[in-house]
């Protein structure tokens, strides 16, 4: 079956000693706004599948924690997200969004900054390019404009699982990309969208299903999306990303446990399954 497939399907009771997954990342910081119009955070890293399990044997999640907002500083680049896993399958943390250097790259990627039209040569050449995302998991960031409209910049927004983050038009700041659709928990949700670019002035960009749109609504917790670049061209933080998540569908048959602790989780009966959502911390599963 494919990632598309997985991430799609309703779920059909999962059989035997088998583990249905879908691991996220979490979602990077959208930049700060330091007379650049500050790209949005990309979106964590998507991964789905199943795993045959052991049992009465420890398997290691991690749920990654979403990015910084990036400061109102020259260089004011957000934070990347924490990786999240589930035994040996990773998905990487969104990258941050730019507001004076480049964006970095992770999960999805940063979006570039836009203009400064306050002191262009402190922007280093390619500032305005967004990040590369990770093959299999994101896309990369959308570019920055530079046309500088009417002395306002706008930032490009950050990529997504499913879809790069819009290169910023002139005047308006991209929108970030679309995430993945998931139906594991039985209920149709979207991860790992990139949060929205924003512009000095004017309009600012949107972010994708979950993740944050500056001026409008922070990224949702445990969907890995990433945090709006920050607006308004008077300077400000940029949005925290989004936490990420790691969700484990298996037979009701066999029980989980966490040996050891370190994990916050609830459980849910969907369809003859049990489904244990995991959203934060850093310890063991072993089922029996």
């Amino acid at each position: 079956m494919s990632l598309m497939q997985l991430l799609m399907a309703s779920a059909a009771a999962v059989s035997g000693n088998t583990v249905q997954y879908l691991v996220v990342g979490g979602g990077g910081g959208g930049g700060g706004n330091f007379y650049a119009g500050a790209g949005g955070g990309g979106g964590g890293g998507v991964l789905a599948s199943t795993l045959g399990i052991s049992l009465a044997t420890n398997y290691t999640v991690t749920v990654g924690v979403g990015g910084t907002g990036g400061p109102n500083a020259s260089g004011g680049v957000g934070g990347n997200g924490g990786n999240s896993v589930f035994s040996s399958f990773t998905s990487i943390g969104g990258g941050g969004g730019s507001s004076q250097i480049a964006p970095t790259s992770g999960g999805s990627g940063g979006g570039g900054c836009g203009k400064n039209p306050a002191n262009p040569p402190n922007q280093p050449a390619g500032a305005w390019l967004g990040a590369a995302g990770t093959s299999g998991q994101g896309f990369a960031g959308g570019n920055g404009d530079q046309t500088n409209l009417n002395g306002a910049a706008a930032g490009g927004g950050g990529g997504g699982a499913s879809a790069v983050g819009e290169t910023a038009p002139a005047g308006r700041g991209g929108n970030g990309g679309e995430g993945q659709s998931s139906s594991i928990t039985g209920t149709a949700q979207t991860y790992g969208s990139g949060g929205g670019g924003s512009q000095t002035s004017g309009t600012q960009g949107t972010g994708g299903t979950n993740a944050g749109t500056w001026g409008g609504a922070s990224p949702v917790a445990n969907r890995g999306g990433g945090g709006a670049g920050s607006g308004n061209g008077v300077g400000a933080y940029g949005q925290a990303g989004g936490s990420g998540v790691v969700i484990l569908r298996y037979p009701n048959t066999l029980t989980m446990t966490n040996p050891g602790g370190g994990l916050t989780w609830t459980t849910a009966s969907v369809g003859g399954d049990t489904v244990a959502t995991i959203t934060a911390g850093t310890g063991n599963v072993q089922w029996n």
